[in-house]
């Protein structure tokens, strides 16, 4: 069985880590929220979203089970698919078309759910109507990961994505964008399982 946590580290990155917990103090997160603070703030190097990313570690938890039990990753452009590095994700885009009402990002996402069903997690780093669609669908995921990018739409889809109660990683200010998006998810398929650790 893979084991996307064991992992050679390139010392590049240990550096970054390092020089990052010297500036940014994550010590009071619980384990997975600071894992996604963590990877989404180096992937990024910036530190504000330590206090922007708005993340529940019970969720979290559920859906780094699902993860590692082989739920299937959706991702709204193939970006975000490019940035998450040890899994195979389900992308649409290719294959949708706009409509009166519809952009293509948004039947990406009809199809994508047609394909998996309940239960996959959704990584949204690119169209704030990717999300608003995902929205509308009785999808019951595993994680939606909304951190669409934009001044048009993106904060109101996030805002929209936390009113909706489902598990979820989102943020409040208008950032975000693929490779953040895709270091939340990554953060999750390195975490190592619990029984791992025991």
């Amino acid at each position: 069985m893979s084991r996307p946590w064991e992992r050679t580290v390139h010392p590049i990155e240990v550096e970054s880590y390092r020089r990052m917990r010297a500036r940014l103090d994550t010590s009071h997160f619980a384990p997975l929220t600071r894992a996604v603070v963590e990877r989404v703030v180096h992937s990024a190097a910036d530190l504000g979203y330590a206090t922007d990313l708005v993340c529940d570690e019970e969720s979290l938890v559920k859906a780094h089970a699902a993860l590692h039990a082989g739920a299937p990753v959706v991702t709204d452009v193939e970006m975000v698919a490019a940035g998450i590095t040890r899994r195979e994700t389900v992308c649409r885009l290719r294959d949708a078309e706009s409509g009166p009402g519809l952009t293509r990002s948004a039947h990406a996402i009809r199809l994508a759910y047609e394909e998996v069903g309940p239960g996959a997690l959704w990584v949204i780093g690119n169209a704030p109507t990717a999300l608003e669609e995902l929205l509308t669908l009785d999808a019951a995921p595993a994680l939606v990961i909304g951190l669409p990018v934009g001044f048009v739409g993106a904060v109101e889809s996030k805002q929209a994505l936390r009113e909706s109660g489902l598990p979820a990683v989102s943020n409040v200010s208008e950032k975000g964008g693929s490779a953040v998006a895709s270091a939340a998810l990554n953060a999750l398929l390195y975490h190592p399982l619990a029984k791992e650790n025991q």
